[in-house]
């Protein structure tokens, strides 16, 4: 499996081309959204990108606005399981600010989603900020809550190492349905009935950082960057994506904004040329 990021112009968002498909493109857009369950995937035109949202994450941690991101499969590399080596492989390559003006998505209205006892809100604020709870009846997980504000490097030091997690009794049914086809224990963590198989964790909560780390990643197919303030309480990619539908399909909700500053290390236009 091959990937790489190129630059694109200001404009563009984040494309995926499959080179094994003459370069077919998918735009990262909820409007492509088509599947949700494990992971988020994309489709248009029957052709299939999956389980996009560490890559997405990684875009926004580090302000990478416009991007085209080759691969020769269906599914983009899970790497480690966390979002990190997509960050230190656009910044090894390095980013540069385009001339013009970054837009931001910013929520006027608030939005509540809930299903049962899962929900997913936003609210009107001026800084990008999220909040996750998650509730798994694990000894090691339990109930957890994260919070943080994407300023001042947090995403890189607080959320982009978090790895995904998953339970060993889960792995054959999942494989069955075609997922976590590449998954190890090298690449995520690994829940036996009561312990972590892989220790140790690279955070004591880093359950609950991952789920941030998706949710920013499958928010990120709004195709802006928001200004507001996300709470999500045992949501999941489902309700992500529900929540990037509703945000599309209702122009209400939200105004873009064009800020010449805004207190973040995303706060820069930004492409890149990278490869893995």
């Amino acid at each position: 499996m091959n990937l790489r990021i190129l630059p694109a112009p200001a404009g563009t968002g984040i494309v995926f081309r499959r080179t094994d498909l003459d370069g077919f493109e998918i735009e990262a857009s909820g409007r492509n959204v088509a599947r949700v369950s494990y992971a988020t995937s994309l489709m248009k035109k029957g052709v299939l990108i999956s389980t996009t949202e560490h890559l997405l994450s990684a875009c926004i941690g580090v302000g990478l606005d416009n991007a085209i991101v080759e691969l020769d499969n269906l599914e983009l590399p899970i790497l480690d399981g966390s979002a990190r080596p997509f960050v230190e492989m656009i910044q090894k390559a390095g980013i540069r600010r385009q001339r013009r003006a970054r837009t931001y998505l910013r929520l006027v209205r608030e939005i509540e989603l809930r299903e049962g006892d899962k929900f997913i809100a936003v609210y009107p604020a001026d800084t990008y900020s999220v909040s996750y709870a998650i509730n798994f009846p694990h000894p090691q997980i339990g109930k957890q809550t994260f919070c943080v504000r994407l300023t001042n490097g947090s995403y890189l030091k607080e959320i982009a190492p978090a790895r995904t997690f998953g339970f060993l009794h889960e792995a054959d049914a999942m494989r069955q349905q075609g997922l976590i086809r590449g998954a190890s224990t090298e690449n995520a963590i690994v829940l036996t009935k009561n312990e972590v198989l892989n220790p140790p964790l690279r955070f004591a909560d880093e359950f609950v950082r991952h789920k941030v780390l998706d949710l920013i990643g499958d928010l990120a197919l709004i195709g802006k960057q928001i200004l507001g303030s996300v709470v999500a309480d045992r949501a999941g990619h489902a309700m992500h994506t529900a929540l990037v539908s509703r945000i599309l399909r209702d122009s209400s909700y939200w105004e873009e904004t064009a800020l010449e500053e805004v207190p973040s290390e995303t706060a820069r236009a930004a492409e890149a040329r990278a490869s893995v």
